[in-house]
């Protein structure tokens, strides 16, 4: 697929992008930027390029109700239409997930924007199953047009939709044309409910390279002069911060002078920020809270080493963001991440939940040296632009198809 100039005569189409999450015109909105991110390399390829990501209503008067305002950056347009839901994350007493998917009006209010916008588009790219892909399969029915659905799910989160068996999500699996699962492992668990699924992990940008470790640390008022692990995170149970907590334990015990940050929000911090008082480390542990996405890749190219402690995961984003600075990754076995990590010459994996394997890999991966340019050259195979090929050659495949049933029909 590479070598050739992909997509050319896609100029003439406009893409459809539908996700839960998508960052506003000043980057306030804290959501996933990585949609964002797969489609700054495709803007060339494209006509146009529309994007629709519905949020909650709110009271928009308020001051701090300052983001989610439509908004265009070249070929692309950005549409933020405000509805009611019941976000998964939430938990409610009594309300099952089926129930909140009952009463989730983010399909009528992408149907009433197309309207109101009068909007046309050649092809559709859903993310995440609920609600995206629902809402997807919903739109080609009226407007014909074919549907890609990447599943960003973590493992944990898919396993819960399987089980849940609801009519809706497997509609949305069956009816795409074509399903994209970030890892390879969970392909087979897809392939169940479309044969047309293939795997395509995550990838990174431009903005993370290799930066000089002493420059970073001074901008970010770091020591120049010790060990450093970064990681990174929304603070939730699933990532396991417990246990990356636990295992520093165990590193500062045999090196006290080892500083451990991690980065994000979440309702865990409280719980976190005990845990490590608790252990009386809250001279080598800090939670920085939120990261702005400029600042990244400042600590990526800080940390002697990152870590992700997660129990469940797809394909985690800061994985590649981490390889893509030359930095070695420890995680843990889970979702994508030993499809990725498969040479100890770029970092290590370990079992999930399992405090001493973790310490090891933390202790090995700092007690010796890395050849940051192996990673780098490892690292390359997953530049988002990479991934857009990719991604080209599947709209390409199933717009075909699409005309060639429509030209079968006449």
């Amino acid at each position: 697929m590479t070598g050739q100039e992909p997509g050319i005569e896609m100029l003439d189409k406009t893409l459809l992008v539908i996700t839960p999450d998508f960052p506003d015109k000043t980057g306030q909105y804290i959501g996933s930027i990585y949609v964002k991110n797969q489609i700054e390399p495709l803007m060339r390829y494209f006509k146009r390029i529309i994007v629709i990501c519905p949020v909650l209503f709110s009271f928009r008067f308020l001051p701090n109700d300052k983001y989610c305002s439509n908004y265009q950056y070249g070929n692309v347009t950005v549409y933020y239409p405000r509805c009611f839901f019941i976000p998964r994350s939430l938990p409610i007493p009594l309300i099952s997930s089926g129930m909140k998917m009952k009463f989730d009006g983010r399909y009528f209010a992408v149907r009433q924007l197309i309207r109101k916008e009068n909007l046309r588009f050649d092809v559709i790219h859903a993310h995440f199953t609920w609600p995206s892909a629902d809402i997807a399969v919903r739109l080609k029915e009226e407007f014909h047009v074919p549907v890609v659905a990447t599943i960003h799910e973590d493992s944990g989160w898919l396993e819960e939709e399987v089980q849940m068996q609801h009519p809706r999500l497997i509609r949305a699996w069956r009816e795409c044309d074509q399903l994209i699962r970030v890892n390879e492992k969970e392909v087979p668990l897809l392939s169940h409910y479309n044969p047309h699924t293939i795997s395509l992990p995550n990838g990174f940008g431009p903005e993370f390279h290799p930066l000089n470790m002493t420059e970073c640390r001074n901008s970010l008022h770091l020591p120049t002069d010790t060990e450093i692990v970064f990681s990174l995170g929304p603070l939730i149970p699933r990532k396991g911060f417990s246990y990356l907590i636990n295992a520093m334990e165990q590193v500062i015990e045999k090196e006290p002078t080892v500083l451990c940050y991690i980065g994000g929000a979440g309702p865990e911090k409280q719980t976190l920020l005990n845990h490590i008082q608790k252990k009386n480390l809250q001279n080598n542990i800090f939670l920085l809270g939120f990261v702005p996405d400029n600042q990244v890749v400042l600590w990526m190219n800080s940390a002697d080493i990152f870590v992700l402690s997660s129990l469940k995961e797809g394909n985690p984003t800061v994985m590649f963001e981490c390889l893509g600075c030359g930095t070695p990754f420890i995680g843990t076995a889970v979702g994508g991440i030993p499809e990725v990590i498969t040479s100890d010459s770029i970092g290590y994996v370990c079992s999930p939940g399992d405090t001493d394997s973790l310490a090891h890999s933390i202790t090995l991966a700092l007690s010796r040296s890395w050849d940051r340019k192996a990673i780098l050259a490892y690292a390359d195979q997953f530049r988002w632009e990479s991934i857009a090929e990719k991604l080209l050659w599947v709209y390409r495949a199933v717009l075909e198809e699409r005309e060639t049933v429509s030209d079968a029909k006449n």
